[in-house]
């Protein structure tokens, strides 16, 4: 598989026929559910004409019919498909509707969240970036298919703030889900961290030492050995209160940040003036998958 190479087609096609077992490291996907968007500005030939063939068969995608029908069998058939996610896809019309939308979806979900994880390494993660429609169903079918033991997070992502009429009916919703997967528990994770806000700083990083450095301080625990406070003393980061009692200084200069966690309030949408903006509905912020990207250093 090379790496620089952008296929163009339906993914599912494209896993089967290009990608080889356990060859990817990161898998991406936002697959759009209920949105009430236009998509005929994604499908266009190569030639830049419209592409109505596929224009239609996205919308059956997301609607019950033969195609479904045909996905179905397969999942219930497949030597290569979990029996948790055959015994889920059986039950699912019970809870969501014989020849509904989503069950249509969640069926053409089944059968490439399978293929995805054939092609993921032993150390690869998944993301799937949906909004609260269906994030639930999607995380029962994620468990079938990749254990719930290898769920890692749910990521919020803030993408927008509720306002006007928006929240006058109910509570605003400004967010969307981002379930993150491995195919096992060995896969690497490189920390990000973040700036502490302005205030933190102010109230916490309030003192300077004889060196100029800002710092934190704290109170020696009572699990600190006698062998530790040396230590410390030794390097100039205890000192004594006007009381007399002992307290650690945390420089600041020394200090990382936050680490992530799976709250991401700093990540605004693309609006309409942003230089990255191409037109499609459901397209994403480049740092947002950046910041999913930067977690990995499989090198």
């Amino acid at each position: 598989m090379d790496v620089d190479t952008l296929y163009y087609g339906d993914n599912l096609e494209i896993l089967r026929k290009y990608i080889p077992d356990g060859s990817v490291d990161l898998i991406y996907l936002d697959p759009p559910f209920n949105s009430n968007a236009t998509y005929n500005v994604l499908f266009k030939e190569p030639s830049g004409a419209s592409s109505q063939a596929q224009i239609s068969a996205f919308e059956d995608t997301w609607q019950w019919g033969m195609e479904s029908e045909r996905a179905l069998q397969e999942i219930a058939s497949s030597p290569i498909v979990p029996e948790p996610t055959k015994e889920l896809m059986s039950v699912l019309p019970n809870f969501v509707g014989h020849k509904t939308a989503m069950r249509a979806y969640l069926t053409m979900m089944s059968i490439r969240l399978v293929e995805l994880r054939r092609v993921l390494k032993d150390t690869g993660s998944i993301y799937l970036h949906c909004d609260p429609t269906a994030s639930h169903y999607l995380k029962l079918l994620l468990d079938t298919i990749f254990g719930p033991n290898n769920f890692r997070n749910e990521i919020i992502w803030k993408r927008m703030t509720p306002s006007g009429f928006k929240g006058k009916t109910s509570i605003g919703r400004g967010h969307d889900v981002i379930l993150r997967y491995s195919k096992s528990d060995n896969f690497p994770y490189n920390p990000i961290f973040v700036s502490y806000s302005e205030q933190y700083l102010a109230e916490r990083f309030n003192k300077v030492g004889e060196n100029g450095r800002r710092f934190k301080d704290e109170k020696i625990g009572t699990a600190t050995t006698q062998a530790t406070i040396d230590r410390l003393k030794s390097e100039g980061r205890i000192y004594y209160t006007s009381t007399g009692k002992l307290r650690i200084k945390h420089y600041l200069d020394e200090i990382k940040g936050v680490p992530l966690d799976d709250v991401w309030c700093d990540i605004p949408p693309i609006n309409s003036q942003a230089a990255e903006r191409l037109g499609y509905p459901t397209q994403k912020p480049e740092a947002l998958l950046c910041c999913q990207s930067a977690k990995w250093d499989t090198f």
